[in-house]
This record gives C-alpha cells, sequence and structure tokens, in this order.
C-alpha cells in the first residue's frame, strides 16, 4: 500500500523552479532518504509534504487522502527538524507533551504516549530537566520524542543528525534504523550525507536541480547508477572517470582512451553500442585489485604510484596510468610508497559506461 504520492508536483518562487514536475511513491513502512547537495530542493519537497509550503502545481496523498492544501497539523505527520526547535523554558517531559496538551487529549493518554516515547527514546531520566542541561544527541532524542508522541503513520526527518559530531551521528543513526525497525512506520528522511542515505534508507531518491534522478535500493544505486550525476555523487573517494571511445573488434567491444585499451566482455550494455561512440568510463576506486592479487582479475595493467594517503582503516593510492588519473581504495596494509609502479586489477562487469549526454549506455 502507498503511504505518501506525489504527482507532478511543482514548486516555483518566482521565476525559480525549484521543483519540476515531480513524482514520488512511498511504500508503507518503507524508510526513504532524499538525498542530494545543498539546492537540489530536497528539504523543500519536505516541507511540501509537511504543508510548511504551498505548492505551485501537483498533488500530494498521505495515506489516500488529498491533503495538498490541508493543514500540517491535519496531515497526519510528525516532523523532526535540523535545529531540534525545543522550548527552552519548558523541561523534557513537557516539551514532549505540549502538542498534546494544545490538541486537548486526555491527561491519562498524554502520559501514556509520553512514557512509551521516552521509554522507546531511553530518555527516561531526562524528563525532568531543560534542554540547556542536555547534550546535542539528548536533544535530538527529545525531538525525535516530540514526533513520536504524536501517534501519526508518516515521520519526516529534515537532516536531524547534521548539527551532531561525527561519533554522535554515528550512535544516532544506528538507532534511528532501530527505531524504524521497532515501529514499522513510514519515514522520509532529508540528507546530503550519503554514508547516512545508504546505511538507513531502503530506497534513495537521489535528487538534483528539483528534479529526482534515480529512485532505488542503496545497492542498485551503487551499483548501477543511472547516470553520470548518481554515479559521481555516490562513493568515497568518488568514481574515477575516463573519457575515450567505444570501438569493436572481431565482434568484442573494447572502451578505448589515449594510451588505454578496455575489453568490455563482461560489461552489460544497457542499450546497443555504437562504433566510435563517446563515452566515459567510471571505476569505482574499491573495485580495484593491487599487487599479487589482481592477476585474478579479467583486466590487468601497471600503474605510477603519485601519492599515497593513508586514512585509517583505508589507503587511498592517487595513481596515474597511460596519462589518465586513477584512485585507488585499498587497504590499510598496504605497503604501497609514493613513486612505486604497481600491478593492479579489475572487472568490468562492474564499471559503469555513461554517454556524452551522462547517460548509463
Amino acid at each position: 500500500m502507498t503511504s505518501v504520492a506525489i504527482s507532478d508536483l511543482s514548486l516555483s518562487f518566482g521565476p525559480v523552479e525549484v521543483l519540476k514536475s515531480l513524482n514520488l511513491e512511498v511504500e508503507e513502512g518503507e524508510f526513504v532518504v532524499l538525498l542530494g547537495p545543498s539546492g537540489c530542493g530536497k528539504s523543500t519537497l519536505l516541507n511540501c509534504i509537511a504543508g510548511l509550503l504551498d505548492v505551485t502545481a501537483g498533488q500530494i496523498f498521505i495515506d489516500g487522502k488529498n491533503v495538498t492544501w490541508e493543514e500540517p497539523k491535519d496531515r497526519g505527520i510528525g516532523m523532526v527538524f535540523q535545529s531540534y526547535a525545543l522550548y527552552p523554558q519548558m523541561s523534557v517531559e513537557k516539551n514532549l507533551s505540549f502538542g498534546l496538551r494544545v490538541a486537548g487529549l486526555p491527561k491519562n493518554e498524554i502520559i501514556e504516549r509520553v512514557s512509551r516515547a521516552a521509554e522507546i527514546l531511553q530518555i527516561e531520566p531526562l524528563l525532568k530537566r531543560k534542554p540547556g542541561a542536555l547534550s546535542g544527541g539528548q536533544r535530538q532524542r527529545v525531538a525525535i520524542g516530540r514526533a513520536l508522541v504524536r501517534d501519526v503513520n508518516v515521520f519526516l526527518f529534515d537532516e536531524p543528525l547534521s548539527n551532531l559530531d561525527a561519533k554522535l551521528r554515528t550512535d544516532l543513526r544506528v538507532e534511528l534504523k532501530r527505531l524504524h525497525q521497532r515501529l514499522g512506520n513510514t519515514m522520509i528522511y532529508v540528507t546530503h550525507d550519503q554514508i547516512e542515505a545508504l546505511t538507513l534508507a531502503d530506497r534513495i531518491a537521489i535528487m538534483k536541480d528539483g528534479l529526482i534522478q534515480q529512485f532505488d535500493s542503496p545497492s542498485n544505486i551503487y551499483n548501477n547508477p543511472h547516470n553520470r550525476f548518481v554515479a559521481g555523487f555516490i562513493g568515497s573517494p568518488g568514481m574515477n572517470f575516463l573519457q575515450g571511445a567505444l570501438v569493436s573488434e572481431a565482434g568484442q567491444w573494447f572502451f578505448n582512451a589515449e594510451g588505454l585499451r578496455v575489453p568490455l566482455s563482461d560489461y552489460r550494455f544497457v542499450h546497443p553500442p555504437q562504433e566510435g561512440q563517446a563515452v566515459e568510463f567510471g571505476l569505482r576506486p574499491e573495485h580495484i585489485v593491487v599487487g599479487d592479487a589482481s592477476t585474478t582479475q579479467p583486466v590487468t595493467m601497471q600503474v605510477d604510484t603519485e601519492l599515497v594517503e593513508p586514512m585509517g582503516a583505508d589507503t587511498v593510492l592517487w595513481t596515474n596510468v597511460a596519462g589518465h588519473a586513477l584512485t585507488i581504495r585499498t587497504d590499510s596494509e598496504s605497503n604501497v610508497k609514493t613513486g612505486d609502479n604497481i600491478n593492479i586489477g579489475f572487472n568490468t562487469a562492474r564499471v559503469s559506461i555513461f554517454s556524452e549526454n551522462g547517460e548509463r549506455v
């Protein structure tokens, strides 16, 4: 069953189109992440769903009900903001119960809902404190709890972890994943952090310039990007891109660049290739094998190491093959040094090839 459906949604501020005839369907109980660079329209889309912005055109449905022009309080959603938005003069308990008290719910039901949210989020010892006496992580738990007490089917999160330090973000990310598994509610989550997106989401909507570029599982987003933008946006370090052309010889297709020729026997073309077609050849740094193990790969070559960058758990090698820059991600035990000529290998089943217009070939 569809929980949230967006049909031909557009939003303009004067001559500026922020969202452009956008369509999206979120299934009941699904965790969907809206991911993209700053200014792509992801937070704007979330605010449209929440009713905080009036759309220019299109419709929004929540649980089958057209809520395009409904007030936020009537949409059956709970929202968690980036800035916590807690009342500083109220205790945690009163922050959690404020909306319920305004709505006129019976006192015993308010107590029950607040107690349940506090138990789920493990903030029971904090109920008598005020926000000023809480850490950033604790404040964010309270903000999430304020959404939970509403007892709705759809929760919206607008970059809720962006104000936290790296370790706390990781800890709360795991807690959010557990929270979703426990509750089973529909959750739509905005972030520009691809790690958050890949670890939290059932499906990710990659956005650019007010349009969804790909809406797919994290695995397909990573392994089968639909276009050059998605391929380049996901991954750290980013995907390597080499410019060249497709050529055929004796029934076999090759990627051909200056000083470089790569057989494509294992590559699965989405569209029939054309002789001499200009393309970009994409290869993720972590899909390149270094040293003796490279001999097991279908494609092997030698590269010159220009820079070695230790990253703790990994080591990043900045190399050059036939005048083409190539980044390689290997393990922390790598003994490669700057200036070394090393053997590398990879499987073309794992590469991505894009046409001049950026579409997957």
